[in-house]
């Protein structure tokens, strides 16, 4: 039979990983058994040439349930069932599909983030052809709206999946990361050598220094924190970092973090004389995306026009 939809696969997924299965890898063998799908059909790959669609579509089954809380990611590729993911099943739906997860708050904040972007502003492999990428039912989407919202989801996910990844790096390669980021806006005039790191012990609450010229006479200086997504950055850390700032004699300042910063300390900042830009974990990881840092272009879509001029 042909490869089902990715919303077809999330129960089956799910129980998958409740008999002990620990990434999609594990799952992609099962589902081909469960489903008789031939070979020539789990063969069959995305336009990107990389992925068979049916690898494709258990991983965004495994995505989906995720952002619902049904299951975690203790660690890169490693995927475990929760109590949530659990109760689910003692209910024995008979299907799960995105209709399904809306329940979760999770999945409907995931879902509304992936749909607007972080703040509504600047802020691979795509969805599941032909499924619509986070479908509420009817679409009069044309088909450039759906590769449009498509990608957004795309990115959202992606942005998770960068989060995830700089949670496990050392701090040292989490600072190193943030300069690389700097230099491909443009800071130090795009040179990484313009850039350096502090010492990781009496570095006085900064991280990192960047020159925006390249004589050095004016620099960036780099405060970084990776929290948890819960732990917010405070009022108090940032009064520490303006405090860093005017040891050094320096007017402009970057707070990075992998979390989120707090009202008070948002409010805290528009009130001091320094030039400081936050940047919380979903912002950071969409301009590492948008700049290409940390990432590499899978696949590209081009969509053409009839070039009237041509036939004149």
């Amino acid at each position: 039979m042909p490869v089902p939809s990715y919303e077809t696969l999330m129960l089956p997924v799910l129980t998958m990983f409740d008999a002990g299965a620990r990434n999609v890898a594990d799952c992609v063998p099962q589902i081909k058994t469960q489903f008789q799908i031939a070979d020539e059909e789990a063969g069959e790959l995305l336009p990107s040439g990389r992925v068979t669609v049916l690898q494709s579509r258990t991983h965004w089954a495994r995505t989906y349930l995720s952002k619902a809380g049904l299951l975690t990611s203790p660690k890169r590729n490693l995927h475990v069932i929760t109590d949530r993911g659990r109760a689910v099943l003692a209910q024995n739906p008979p299907k799960i599909d995105n209709a399904f997860l809306a329940q979760f708050e999770e999945f409907e904040a995931w879902r509304e983030r992936a749909t607007s972007g972080p703040g509504g502003t600047d802020h691979g492999e795509a969805a599941p052809a032909g499924q619509g990428a986070v479908p509420r039912g009817e679409s009069a989407q044309t088909p450039e709206d759906a590769i449009a919202a498509a990608d957004k989801v795309l990115r959202a996910a992606l942005a998770d999946e960068l989060l995830a990844l700089l949670a496990e790096v050392s701090p040292q390669r989490f600072e190193r990361v943030i300069l690389d980021l700097l230099a491909a806006m443009g800071f130090g005039r795009g040179e990484l050598s313009n850039g350096h790191m502090t010492k990781t012990t009496g570095d006085g609450g900064i991280d990192g220094v960047i020159h925006e010229d390249a004589l050095g006479l004016d620099a960036v200086y780099v405060q970084a924190k990776r929290y948890a997504p819960d732990n917010k950055i405070s009022r108090p850390d940032i009064q520490r970092f303006v405090g860093s700032l005017t040891g050094e004699g320096a007017t402009k300042g970057v707070f990075v973090t992998t979390s989120d910063f707090s009202r008070e300390a948002r409010d805290y900042i528009s009130r001091v004389q320094h030039r400081i830009v936050l940047i919380d974990g979903q912002r950071f990881a969409h301009l590492l995306i948008k700049h290409g840092v940390g990432v590499r272009v899978r696949a590209t879509y081009t969509i053409k026009t009839v070039d009237e001029d041509y036939f004149v």
